[in-house]
């Protein structure tokens, strides 16, 4: 299998009393490291100004399965996985300070702070037996197979999440490139509206951590009035992380309908280059676009299309409302309260509607250019073609 992509399927496990025991040790275990691995890390780089390797703490992995009674029965694997995970908190660690944003220096990991360990080869380590999954030290775990698994398995990273277990199986699968539509279409994402075509059709936002405050407020004030330590407070914690689970899930399973939708029907789609993270500083519209979930449904778009061959193109998203999609004239006075446009030239429509329409209009010149790209590309030019 030369060409394909990478996908992750994650199925609920239902180990046992003793299987979950000893998930959990292992946990336990792969934080510990984690730790004693960023202390090395740390106390070399303060005390000789020595910065040590992944490869040299790879190394040590023999010598702790040795050691450690804990990590004897624990996979070579794991332990290795651990080190990497930490070498790539360094990385973007580095990756931050070199770009001037706030550093975000790897912290060590607290209990109940740790929740996931991994298998980096099919059959050593991890494998599918029959019905069930067969981790080694742990023994074969009941598994929902609730759709089927596609492609060459080649990892496998098993988390623990409000109380519940899940494996994330990372396979490579063939790419499936869709019929071509001959449509194309041009959306606006917002807060009023979830996201408005160039085709006249509105999705409304579903709100859902709005919508969800009022349970939350209760869920937090019976978390803050139990005792700390106590079996009490840990039940009423468990009950607020699978609100926000139910909250998160709702908003992926939405958002990757609607993902599959658009690029079903279109082979061309124009968004708007947004910059979420600076947008979020507003802290008057910062939950609600956060809990529109642009960024995921953006990011999907692109995977989605990048699977089926279509095409996805980020546009400059600025004047996109203001600016009048029949005759290019700019509304001065347009406020966020205005949701209807018109204008002289006899243009009268739905802002969010009337910004999709200059949306994909700024994206005209890739889309009927030379261009072949599949996926995502990024326009030279960021000002409109007709202005």
């Amino acid at each position: 299998m030369e060409n394909g992509n990478y996908k992750t399927y994650k199925y609920r496990l239902y180990p046992s009393k003793t299987q979950q025991f000893l998930l959990e040790q292992t946990l336990e275990t792969c934080r510990n490291w984690y730790n004693t691995c960023l202390a090395e890390r740390k106390e070399a780089y303060e005390n000789e100004k020595r910065s040590i390797s992944k490869f040299e703490q790879l190394r040590n992995v023999k010598e702790l399965k040795q050691s450690n009674p804990y990590a004897s029965n624990v996979h070579s694997h794991i332990l290795q996985i651990v080190v990497q995970d930490l070498d790539e908190a360094f990385q973007a660690f580095f990756r931050r300070v070199k770009a001037g944003e706030k550093a975000g220096y790897p912290r060590f990991k607290g209990k109940n702070r740790f929740d996931s360990f991994g298998l980096k080869e099919y059959g050593n380590g991890f494998k599918i037996d029959g019905r069930r999954l067969k981790l080694s030290g742990i023994g074969r775990l009941r598994v929902r197979w609730h759709r089927p698994i596609e492609g060459e398995i080649k990892t496998v990273r098993i988390r623990r999440q409000a109380g519940k277990w899940y494996a994330c199986f990372t396979c490579k699968v063939k790419e499936q490139p869709l019929e071509p539509t001959g449509k194309s279409v041009g959306i606006d994402i917002g807060i009023y509206h979830l996201l408005a075509t160039s085709d006249n059709e509105i999705v409304d936002n579903p709100r859902w951590y709005r919508n969800s405050q009022a349970k939350l407020r209760i869920l937090q004030r019976r978390v803050s009035r139990r005792a700390k330590g106590g079996n009490n407070r840990k039940k009423a914690v468990l009950a607020l992380q699978r609100q926000y689970e139910y909250i998160a899930n709702s908003r992926k399973d939405f958002l990757n309908k609607l993902a599959h939708s658009l690029i079903a029907q279109y082979d061309f789609i124009a968004l708007e280059n947004l910059q979420i993270n600076g947008m979020v500083c507003n802290h008057h519209m910062s939950k609600s676009i956060l809990d529109a979930g642009w960024g995921y449904l953006k990011q999907r778009l692109i995977d989605k299309a990048a699977e089926a061959g279509r095409q996805v193109v980020l546009v400059n998203p600025s004047h996109t409302s203001k600016t009048c999609s029949s005759c290019g004239a700019l509304f001065e006075n347009l406020s966020l309260e205005d949701r209807w446009v018109e204008c002289s030239c006899g243009l009268s429509m739905d802002r969010d509607v009337n910004a999709s329409c200059n949306i994909l209009k700024r994206a005209g010149h890739v889309r009927w250019g030379k261009s072949t790209d599949i996926g995502l590309r990024l326009p030279q030019e960021a000002t409109p073609p007709w202005r």
